[in-house]
């Protein structure tokens, strides 16, 4: 269901008709400098991304000179482009309508931006823990709980801390389990997302509140929880000034996640002992042979919309604002629905189509479902990284969400998720410019 935009009133409006104008600015000033070589800056700069797509694909799925040449070419297009204008005495008309195109961008994504109200997640006060249990990954984040006096400072506010050994990972749910059985009201985790997911499928087990502090390395949890993942150790205020959000829990095949399931490419390159240590050139190695004919194909079922043959499958617990949950983030964790994105790109040609075309590319499929079933070329199992966590899944896997299911303890006093753009939709844009009062 699509947020409520600027409030539904004038505000938007006004940004709409902003955002058209800018639009109608920088194709007058293409036509209007036809003569001078507008029409040579739409097409060169349609060609130069097509380009740059291009290599883009070549230098991840290919090997040897081919990918050698994608590179030339991913860097190669932009850098000509600029030659081009330069010497042709066209950067100013470029330069115009490039930033005139930019102002669109920006009066779209403010006049589409959610009301205030719409995408803040409702906090309730509660009474203080008085048996509150932490357990912290003394390893994760480059060793977050020793630097930030983690330990020390949550034994100052009443908690007790049990410290993570390197070889339990597969005992931080045993761990939780018996300090619930011993009187724990809270549980909460020092480390990364993966680890924050188990103790949180115990917590909302017990219907406990949990504690989130942000000591891992990414951190997308706390992120969109509004917490600062600058200093872990502010999170630990919810210990004595804090109140709760009622907030969704994912789940794949009986096992929680508070973030994202990644099938397909992804799962299989975590798959590799050597990831950690060299992600990007692990990365590099692996593409070649997982984007063509030896790599997966991953059929999906998402609330009975066909996913066929997808290359890549990422299942979240509430949907990314943009299709793109490396640099984005979830408004909203309290939604009750999975966000889902696949790809499919088998040639430059498809590659040179996302560019052109983002979401609106076949290669690209996204939305939202309550339920996702995923199988891979008939096998048994299939590799599946949770919350970054690299497992094997009996097949098929199921993707599931509990709404409410988790109460998450945060502080009062908390920088809040940082504003987020949302994807421009202009079929919305226009009609929100051109609507009459009524509409509203």
């Amino acid at each position: 269901m699509a947020a409520k935009v600027g409030g539904g009133g004038a505000r938007a409006r006004l940004w709409a008709r902003a955002a058209v104008l800018a639009v109608a600015g920088a194709v007058a000033v293409l036509l209007v400098a036809v003569g001078a070589g507008g029409a040579v800056v739409v097409v060169s700069g349609l060609l130069g991304l097509v380009v740059s797509a291009v290599g883009v694909w070549w230098m991840v799925a290919r090997r040897g000179p081919l990918r050698w040449l994608g590179a030339l070419l991913m860097v190669g297009a932009p850098v000509a482009l600029l030659v081009l204008y330069v010497r042709s005495d066209l950067w100013v008309i470029a330069l115009v309508a490039l930033v005139l195109w930019g102002v669109a961008l920006a009066c779209g994504r403010a006049a589409l931006r959610p009301s205030r109200h719409s995408h803040v997640m409702r906090a309730e006060a509660r009474h203080a823990p008085l048996h509150p249990v932490i357990l912290m990954n003394p390893a994760s984040g480059g060793g977050k709980v020793e630097n930030f006096g983690l330990v020390e400072r949550a034994e100052q506010l009443g908690a007790r801390v049990i410290l993570l050994e390197p070889s339990s990972g597969d005992q931080v749910v045993g761990l939780a389990r018996k300090a619930v059985s011993e009187g724990a009201d809270l549980l909460g985790v020092a480390g990364g997302d993966g680890t924050q997911a188990q103790v949180a499928g115990v917590a909302a087990e017990h219907d406990l509140p949990f504690l989130v502090v942000p000591a891992g390395t990414r951190n997308h949890f706390a992120m969109d929880l509004g917490l600062d993942r600058a200093d872990p150790s502010l999170s630990l205020d919810a210990l004595t000034h804090g109140e709760e959000l009622r907030v969704d829990l994912g789940d794949v095949g009986g096992r929680p996640f508070v973030n994202t399931v990644s099938f397909g490419v992804y799962a299989q390159v975590v798959q590799r002992p050597e990831y950690r240590d060299a992600k990007a050139e692990t990365a590099l190695d692996a593409m070649p042979d997982l984007l063509h004919e030896s790599g997966p194909r991953l059929d999906a079922t998402a609330d009975g919309a066909l996913l066929p043959s997808q290359q890549a499958l990422l299942v979240s617990n509430n949907p990314y604002t943009r299709p793109d949950p490396f640099t984005g983030r979830r408004t909203r964790l309290d939604q009750g629905e999975l966000g889902v994105i696949g790809v499919r790109v088998d040639s430059a040609a498809d590659a040179a189509d996302m560019a052109l075309r983002g979401s609106l590319s076949d290669s690209l499929n996204v939305l939202t479902a309550h339920r996702v079933d995923v199988t891979v070329d008939g096998a048994d199992t299939m590799p599946v990284a949770v919350d970054g966590e690299a497992l094997t899944l009996a097949t098929p896997v199921t993707c599931t969400i509990r709404r409410h299911a988790l109460r998450v303890r945060v502080p009062r006093d908390r920088p809040g998720a940082p504003p987020v753009a949302p994807a421009v939709d202009w079929r919305r844009i226009f009609t929100l410019a051109f609507r009459g009062r009524g509409d509203e």
